[in-house]
């Protein structure tokens, strides 16, 4: 099977020896989904990344399928898509939680996000998509438990690694701002209003189709929602960065979220900065952690 060198690159890195044994049974797996869900014309998307994602067809209807390694990560997305039914997601026709497969709504006409040029009307769209898709934290009276889903507290515990990594220093952020991170994150955690979010909303995972802008790939995360503008504040990733412009939009999304949702601006450019940190912290040292850090170092000047 011929896969792009990147997409197994990350599976080994990701998942170690497991991912290897993923990909050689890989070809099984995908004729095992095809025979169960009467799946064909199966052409993978061209920008694979950690799980094989592919267009298909099921009778007359155009779907998506999508395998991973299973994991906490899949299970979570698995459950979310259920409890969002629809509701600013993509739908889930059907989920095999052992062995990581989903069936998806394929959304048409699908232009991502990013798409669009102008930054206000991306944003505008964005805090829609935002207000539809939040659940209450689901119980086992809505069919599942929080401990199906990621936890953010758990997410931002990674952080707790830096100074012991850098003999009590931090390593490649800047000592103000990674101390900024550590003390505004206790109240940031323990904010109100928290529900079951994407956890990794941005302008790459909100397409277009026939039902309005909706959401594919969500992590499935619990905490407060505040959280979720983290990521959309680091995207559309713009390489290389025009840093006056970056400043400059960042400072005009910090202004229509604070009108559109009533938060405070601390709160927002809070959760900007805690994010591009530990978007920086996962990615380093061999990933692009340069351009969070970038980020970072943007939100920290925002007033």
């Amino acid at each position: 099977m011929n896969l792009p060198q990147t997409f197994i690159q990350n599976i080994h890195a990701a998942f170690g020896d497991h991912g290897r044994k993923w990909l050689a049974n890989l070809p099984a797996l995908i004729e095992d989904a095809s025979r169960r869900w009467g799946l064909a014309e199966i052409q993978p998307v061209p920008n694979l990344s950690y799980n094989f994602v592919a267009f298909a067809r099921r009778g007359g209807e155009d779907v998506i399928l999508k395998l991973g390694v299973p994991n906490r990560e899949l299970t979570s997305e698995m459950n979310a898509l259920k409890l969002f039914d629809g509701k600013g997601a993509c739908g889930l026709l059907d989920c095999d939680e052992e062995n990581g497969f989903l069936l998806i709504e394929r959304l048409k006409p699908g232009a991502m996000l990013a798409d669009l040029n102008d930054d206000d009307e991306r944003t505008h769209i964005a805090i829609g998509v935002m207000q539809r898709l939040w659940k209450p934290v689901p119980t086992a009276g809505d069919g599942g438990s929080s401990s199906h889903f990621i936890q953010l507290e758990d997410w931002f515990g990674g952080l707790k690694e830096v100074r012991p990594t850098f003999n009590g220093g931090t390593g490649p952020f800047p000592e103000k701002i990674f101390e900024r991170v550590e003390s505004s994150l206790p109240d940031l955690l323990a904010g109100d209003n928290v529900c079951l979010m994407h956890g990794d909303f941005h302008h790459y995972n909100i397409l277009s189709s026939e039902r309005g802008w909706l959401v594919i790939d969500p992590k499935g995360v619990i905490g407060p929602v505040g959280y979720e503008t983290g990521p959309l504040m680091l995207n559309p990733w713009n390489k290389p960065m025009d840093r006056v412009q970056f400043k400059v939009q960042a400072e005009r999304r910090v202004d229509i979220l604070r009108e559109r949702m009533g938060w405070e601006r601390e709160k927002i450019i809070g959760w900007a900065l805690a994010h591009s940190v530990l978007s920086t912290w996962w990615d380093y040292p061999e990933g692009d952690w340069q351009y969070g850090l970038q980020c970072a170092e943007i939100f920290s000047e925002i007033k």
